[in-house]
């Protein structure tokens, strides 16, 4: 195998939303950094059951927005 192929796998801080921290180990950062989540388990619609919010912004509704008032007079 070659030499100095593999990333450096070391411990580190993971800290939730919800201020909860724990350690893993990772190639992020160096030793002894924290990573600071801003979505995780705690609070995520897709783990907490809660509503998902279907996006308002998409190209679809973007048409509507645009188009919406039209309609085909006979």
């Amino acid at each position: 195998m070659k030499a100095d192929t593999h990333p450096d796998y070391h411990m580190i801080n993971v800290q939730m939303t919800d201020g909860t921290k724990f350690q893993t180990r990772s190639t992020w950062g160096s030793e002894g950094d924290t990573l600071v989540l801003e979505v995780d388990p705690t609070s995520h619609p897709a783990w907490t059951g809660g509503n998902q919010r279907v996006s308002e912004g998409g190209r679809v509704a973007q048409f509507n927005k645009r188009f919406g008032g039209l309609s085909l007079k006979k």
